[in-house]
């Protein structure tokens, strides 16, 4: 299993700069970047600072979606990344949430995320590409194609992931909950010839290392409340007879969501959520018990633990993981 960092960037470039060259040094692999352009700083020139300044770390986004930038933009953003980076740009993407919602747009369709995937890969790839009746090219590209991992919880989205997908990002680090999503994503990856044995399948969720766990659970207590926005568009669509409780029956008693205080620590969006939620979806506790779900997490198949490095002290979260954790799975 590797290891990454996902950012809210809303933090200075000095401070990205900063954690970046640190998580690097401490084994991460991995630095996505959340693409929220309205809520927070516009992504892509942050991770262009973040492959300047990085030797080996692999860099995307977690997630951006087919309905805030047109897919060619986003294959030439990609493409000219790869030149910048030496071709270690990933695509993270998916239907849309904050970045269309804040502006009072829905999730775009799974069809639309499919043909801009496609779209994304033939351009960066430097192959002739319809798009709109008409024939496009990238002569200058490259030709260093990003992985691709597609974000989804319902069963429909987590099959587009295994069939167009390299890899699904998976928002919690509840181990019941993601064996039901990789079920799902099995069927994706088998009707379309894969073998899911090379599938890529991440995990992300904020860590906060301490014996202490009101604090701990305190400090990471908005994950659970930004799942729940994609809970209820599931509840909508499916109902709750087709999704596991697990999954369902803690957003009862949400009265809400404020997007402007989105994967916000002490916001009011998470007053429902319960602290056995907080177990369950995010990491907390001592090293020890870091190390045990994250094996836990590893036996059931998951490839990649990213950290949302987003609830305060970044530097010691990284500074215990690098000394203390990623060195047990080197």
């Amino acid at each position: 299993m590797e290891f990454a960092i996902t950012f809210k960037p809303d933090m200075t470039p000095e401070h990205i700069v900063a954690l970046t060259r640190q998580a690097e040094a401490a084994g991460f692999t991995y630095g996505w970047i959340f693409d929220s352009h309205v809520l927070w700083q516009e992504p892509y020139p942050l991770m262009t600072l973040m492959a300047v300044n990085s030797e080996r770390m692999r860099i995307g986004t977690c997630v951006t979606n087919p309905g805030v930038r047109d897919a060619t933009v986003t294959a030439s953003l990609l493409a000219t990344l790869n030149r910048i980076s030496g071709g270690r740009m990933d695509l993270g993407i998916g239907r849309g949430d904050s970045s269309r919602r804040v502006m009072g747009k829905k999730p775009l369709t799974l069809d639309r995320l499919e043909e801009t995937v496609n779209i994304v890969r033939g351009l960066c790839a430097g192959d002739k590409v319809n798009y709109e009746e008409r024939d496009l090219q990238f002569n200058w590209t490259t030709k260093d194609v990003p992985p691709v991992w597609i974000a989804g919880y319902g069963p429909k989205a987590l099959r587009c992931a295994g069939r167009s997908g390299d890899g699904v990002i998976l928002q919690f680090a509840d181990p019941d909950l993601i064996r039901w999503c990789l079920g799902y994503v099995r069927e994706g990856a088998e009707e379309a010839g894969k073998d899911f044995s090379k599938f890529r399948v991440m995990a992300a969720a904020p860590v906060w290392v301490s014996d202490d766990l009101e604090k701990a659970r305190d400090q990471v207590r908005w994950f659970p409340a930004l799942v729940s926005n994609h809970v209820v568009d599931l509840i909508a669509r499916y109902g709750m007879e087709q999704l596991p409780e697990a999954l369902t029956a803690y957003v009862k008693s949400r009265q809400g969501y404020d997007y402007l205080h989105h994967a916000e620590v002490g916001s009011s969006n998470a007053e429902f959520v319960t602290d056995k939620i907080v177990d369950r979806f995010a990491i907390v506790g001592g090293v020890e018990e870091q190390i045990r779900r994250l094996r836990e997490l590893e036996e059931i198949g998951v490839t990649q633990f990213n950290i949302y490095l987003m609830s305060g002290d970044e530097e010691e979260t990284l500074k215990i993981y690098g000394r203390d954790i990623v060195p047990k799975w080197c």
